[in-house]
């Protein structure tokens, strides 16, 4: 087990060449959002744009579509016909699935909801999806009701639970999580063969080939919702545009820490909010040399 320092994001993010455009630079399929979750959506996008994503491409229900598009002018946009509960409906599930597989990495799950719809996307595109996928917040939710499910992966996958999401997935109780976070990530992610981020103070990052890595960045002024959100567009941000799953990992949770660590010293640890976060983003690639 070691410490992430500056030199996993050196190594995980790559030089931009003079002539380099959007199509050079990774493209990633957001499918994240409900009614009453657009704000997850906004910040999960926002958050993997500021990270440097040539293109994304966010996929949500119709009916969140101009509260989300009015807050994000540089994204693409998928509105989706939804269910009743305003979920995306699974008969998206062809078109995700091909999306998935066009886009460099996907990213599912944030405000998603759990629901039949929302399994069967969940379950479709990891299952198909020939491209690297992260699976955060909801998405991991229906994972937890099946967890073998990961077994049948076609790409490799970022999972990013919070303890209480990791009882979940393993059935264990959260405070034993919290107890054994290095045992119990590692354990998983060599079980089900994902690159695992068990969020918390001194998050930890556990690849399926024993590598451990805890992080030293970040304050209790990120315990607020939606900072998981910010991390997970990062994290998919990186695996777009070319970074191995680990090394994508390890290189957003450091650089999510460090931009919570700036925004505690412009706002306070006690105002400071996610979306503050994402804009001290490129503060935080400056300050690592970038």
């Amino acid at each position: 087990m070691t410490v992430t320092d500056v030199n996993v994001l050196k190594s995980a993010i790559f030089e931009r060449p003079d002539d380099a455009n959007k199509g050079t630079l990774g493209s990633l399929l957001c499918v994240c959002g409900s009614y009453g979750m657009a704000g997850a959506a906004v910040m999960s996008a926002k958050g993997a744009l500021r990270t440097g994503i040539g293109l994304a491409k966010c996929a949500l229900p119709r009916s969140i579509y101009p509260i989300v598009a009015q807050t994000i002018l540089e994204s693409v946009y998928y509105p989706l016909s939804e269910n009743a509960d305003g979920r995306i409906s699974k008969v998206n599930v062809p078109f995700l699935v091909s999306e998935s597989c066009k886009s460099s990495a996907t990213l599912v799950g944030c405000g998603l909801g759990v629901c039949d719809d929302t399994l069967k996307i969940v379950f479709s595109l990891i299952e198909n999806s020939t491209t690297p996928l992260v699976l955060d917040a909801d998405a991991l939710n229906c994972v937890a009701k099946q967890p073998e499910i990961l077994l049948r992966k076609k790409a490799p996958i970022i999972i990013t639970p919070h303890p209480g999401e990791m009882s979940r997935l393993t059935g264990l109780a959260t405070p034993l999580v919290n107890a054994e976070r290095e045992r119990v990530a590692l354990d998983f992610a060599q079980k089900y063969g994902v690159v695992t981020v068990l969020k918390g103070a001194g998050t930890v990052i556990a690849s399926p080939n024993g590598k451990v890595l805890v992080n030293p960045t970040g304050n209790s002024g990120m315990a607020t919702g939606g900072s998981g959100d910010v991390l997970a567009g990062m994290t998919a941000s990186i695996l777009a545009q070319g970074a191995s799953a680990f090394s994508s990992a390890a290189a957003a949770v450091y650089l999510h820490g460090l931009a919570g660590d700036i925004a505690a010293e412009k706002y306070g640890k006690i105002s400071m909010l996610p979306t503050d976060l994402i804009n001290c983003i490129p503060l935080a690639y400056k300050r690592c040399g970038f």
